[in-house]
């Protein structure tokens, strides 16, 4: 006997991973508002290179990241509510989230490389386990 479903059932794992999602982004908006709060407290970071130190002021993506962390926690709240434009926000705030952890490299480059893994474990599921209802509901 062939076991064949077309989709997974109501509240079956499709909505696990998009609650999973939902739950990873709420943390990641709080991890960026604290990295946001840091940056802006610490504002001066010192990067040494082949051709000497630069000292770098990080205040101005320190607000960018903790108003980025804000507004993709509280997309993540809007995906545990099984909202469908949520889910197209996330997709794009984490996308974005995942660029500008590339301006953190220099400071604190295991952090950096942790969040975009993150990213986009969350993109995937975003993208894979989201389907439509098709009763018209």
């Amino acid at each position: 006997m062939e076991a064949h479903r077309s989709r997974p059932p109501a509240g079956g794992e499709q909505s696990t991973w998009i609650a999973f999602a939902g739950v990873m982004m709420i943390l990641l908006g709080f991890f960026d508002v604290l990295w946001g709060i840091a940056a802006i407290a610490n504002n001066e970071v010192v990067v040494v290179g082949g051709h000497g130190v630069m000292i770098l002021d990080i205040t101005t993506w320190g607000w960018i990241q903790l108003i980025l962390g804000v507004v993709v926690g509280i997309t993540g709240l809007g995906l545990l509510t099984g909202n469908t434009a949520a889910r197209w926000a996330g997709i794009a705030l984490v996308g974005l989230n995942a660029i500008v952890q590339v301006v953190w490299f220099s400071a604190a480059p295991l952090w950096a490389i942790l969040i975009i893994a993150l990213d986009v474990v969350i993109i995937y599921q975003l993208c894979v386990n989201w389907e439509r209802d098709r009763s018209g509901v």
